[in-house]
């Protein structure tokens, strides 16, 4: 057993398999105990290595994809926000809008578990094995931004375009420039039909005229986010100031709807750099 114990070892150095070198002499103690079977000896220590590699994997691209710190939908409340549908929360993870390359809509007062449900939705991607990256709005405005200047924008689109899902939070929180809205319709359109998207937004679609500083763009934008689209809205109060809701002003504890109208029509074309056409 000696000799071949030593073989399987060398043989498990030349292949970089570190966990099953590690956990080696305990399997093999196990199988001479009649403890495992031979196949399940190999199996163990198969197993070991994968688990190992995978949990290195998904670390990585977790924060590759900028999902740090790790939201589940399983350290979700659902209880704190009734106006949830958990059946249809858990049925977008199982990830079939990405395969459809649709886009889905997180609405809601600040506070709300959008970002939460869009970070989770992630990282679930992320352990299938998919592509992802995550990005606030005004950070990604000011990233293709500056590509812009250096002459760069194409590349930077093509960066932004190719994950599988992209998710892109915080829409409405920070006015956009009629420029920056260009470049935002430009990506949008880049990934139109070829990649999944979630975004969260805080203000209803009819007001993302102001948000993103003129009408016609963004007439233009939701032309192409609401075709393939699901979109959910959060009714209800903010998860981090249930402490403290007696202390706030009426106002913020409200828990006025957003309610998205009906896709919009076609009403003429975008401003220079952006083509509904395209």
């Amino acid at each position: 057993m000696s000799s071949v114990s030593d073989q399987i070892r060398a043989a498990l150095v030349g292949l970089k398999m570190p966990r099953a070198l590690e956990v080696l002499d305990h399997t093999l103690s196990q199988l001479e105990q009649g403890e495992l079977s031979a196949l399940e000896a190999i199996d163990s220590l198969l197993n070991e290595e994968f688990s190992t590699r995978e949990g290195r994997r998904v670390t990585v691209a977790l924060a590759t994809a900028r999902l740090t710190p790790i939201k589940t939908l399983e350290s979700f409340d659902f209880t704190f926000q009734p106006s949830l549908d958990r059946e249809r929360i858990m049925a977008l993870a199982e990830l079939e809008f990405i395969t459809r390359k649709e886009v889905v809509h997180f609405l809601g007062p600040p506070g709300t578990g959008k970002s939460h449900l869009a970070t989770a939705l992630g990282v679930a991607a992320v352990k299938a094995g998919k592509s992802v990256y995550r990005i606030a709005l005004a950070d990604l405005i000011d990233a293709l931004s500056k590509a812009e200047r250096e002459g760069k924008l194409t590349e930077k689109l093509r960066f932004y375009a190719r994950a599988s899902l992209l998710i892109v939070d915080e829409i409405g929180y920070l006015p956009i420039t009629t420029g920056g809205a260009n470049l935002f319709f430009q990506l949008v359109n880049a990934r139109y039909e070829k990649g999944a998207m979630i975004m969260t937004s805080n203000r209803g679609f009819a007001e993302w005229g102001e948000v993103f500083g003129d009408p016609v763009v963004a007439t233009a934008l939701l032309d192409k986010l609401l075709h393939h689209a699901v979109v959910v809205q959060i009714d209800g109060a903010s998860y981090r100031l249930r402490a403290h809701a007696d202390l706030m002003p009426d106002h913020v504890r409200s828990n006025a709807s957003i309610t998205p109208p009906p896709p919009p029509k076609r009403r003429g074309r975008p401003k220079e750099k952006v083509s509904a056409d395209q």
